[in-house]
C-alpha cells in the first residue's frame, strides 16, 4: 500500500496529473500527541501544583478547571475540533472539584485521584463491549480518522488492545496507589507516587506510540521516512 492518497477526480479541463494528499509523517503525529498532552494534561497539573504551593489548594483547583475548560471554550470559539482527551480530562477534574468542595480531608484529597484512576480504567475497560473502544474515540486527537479506517482488521485489533491496556493500567495504578496511601506515612506516598507514576506514564504512552506507529506503516499511514542517497564513485 503507498504512502499517498491519490485524488481520482479532476476538474474538467484540467490536464494536471491526479493530487496526492501526503500522510502525515511519524514527527508530526508525534507532535499532536505531545500537543494534546500538553493542554490536556501538563499543563494544568502544572498550574495546580504551581498555585497549590503559592495560594492553597482552592486556587490550586480553580485555576485548572478554569484551564481545561477555558482551553475546550477556545477550540469551540475557532471552530477546531474538541479534544476528546481534553473533554476527558475536564470531566475527571470537575467531579475531583465537586469531591473538594464537599470535604476538607487530607485523605479524600489524595483518594481523588485514586478514584478518577479506577473509573477511568473502568470506562475503558467497558467500552471494550462496544463498537467503538475509548481508544479509538480518543484517536483523532492523535492523527485523522476516518470511518474507513476504524474498520480496518489491523486498526480495529490495535485500537481494541490499547483501549484493554489503558484499562488494566488505571485500575492496577488506582488499586497500588490505595495500599500505599492506606499503608504508607504521608510523605513516603507522595514520593513514591510521584517517581512511580511518572515512570509508569512514560512508559505506557512509548509502548502506545510504538505499537500504532508499527501498525500504522503496514497500513501505508504514515509518510515514509526518505531513503539515503547512495553515493557511487565514479569510474
Amino acid at each position: 500500500m503507498t504512502a499517498t492518497v491519490t485524488a481520482t477526480e479532476t476538474a474538467p479541463g484540467d490536464t494536471a496529473g491526479p493530487a496526492t494528499i501526503p500522510h502525515p509523517s511519524l514527527r508530526a503525529v508525534v507532535r499532536r500527541v505531545a500537543l494534546n498532552l500538553l493542554v490536556a494534561c501538563a499543563i494544568p497539573a502544572t498550574l495546580f501544583y504551581t498555585c497549590l504551593r503559592l495560594e492553597g489548594v482552592w486556587t490550586a483547583i480553580a485555576v485548572a478547571l478554569a484551564w481545561s475548560y477555558g482551553a475546550i471554550a477556545w477550540r469551540a470559539a475557532t471552530r477546531r475540533r474538541t479534544s476528546g482527551l481534553l473533554l476527558l480530562t475536564a470531566a475527571v477534574m470537575t467531579g475531583r472539584t465537586l469531591v473538594a468542595l464537599l470535604t476538607d480531608s487530607t485523605f479524600l484529597y489524595f483518594l481523588q485521584p485514586i478514584i478518577s484512576d479506577g473509573l477511568i480504567g473502568v470506562v475503558f475497560l467497558a467500552t471494550l463491549a462496544t463498537a467503538r473502544p475509548m481508544v479509538a474515540r480518543l484517536a483523532g486527537d492523535f492523527y485523522p480518522m476516518d470511518d474507513e479506517l476504524h474498520l480496518r482488521p489491523r486498526i480495529r485489533r490495535l485500537l481494541w488492545c490499547l483501549t484493554l491496556g489503558w484499562g488494566l493500567l488505571c485500575v492496577g495504578k488506582a488499586t497500588v496507589t490505595l495500599w500505599l496511601l492506606t499503608s504508607q506515612p504521608l510523605a513516603t506516598f507522595v514520593l513514591v507516587k510521584s517517581v512511580s507514576m511518572l515512570l509508569l506514564n512514560g512508559l505506557a504512552v512509548a509502548s502506545t506510540i510504538t505499537a500504532a506507529t508499527l501498525v500504522a506503516r503496514r497500513e501505508g499511514l504514515l509518510e515514509p521516512v526518505p531513503a539515503e542517497p547512495v553515493l557511487v564513485p565514479a569510474t
